[in-house]
């Protein structure tokens, strides 16, 4: 997908504020993470990493984009 007409593209990637459905702590991820995000709290995994994008596990909310 061309972007070339754009004057000031967007970007692709945000930050992510993502709450943990076991504990309820709340956690900022980035949308494009190259490592797997787990739950400082449980320990429960939040995000994959899948190369390009992170992929968000089910159950787990996002709360607000943050940019």
């Amino acid at each position: 997908m061309k972007r070339d007409r754009e004057p000031i593209p967007q970007s692709r990637s945000s930050f992510l504020l993502v709450k943990c459905p076991d504990c309820g702590e709340e956690r900022i991820v980035f949308s494009n993470s190259s490592k797997d995000v787990g739950c400082s709290g449980c320990g429960r995994e939040l995000a994959e990493s899948r190369g390009g994008k992170a992929y968000i596990q089910r159950n787990v909310a996002v709360v607000k984009r943050l940019g």
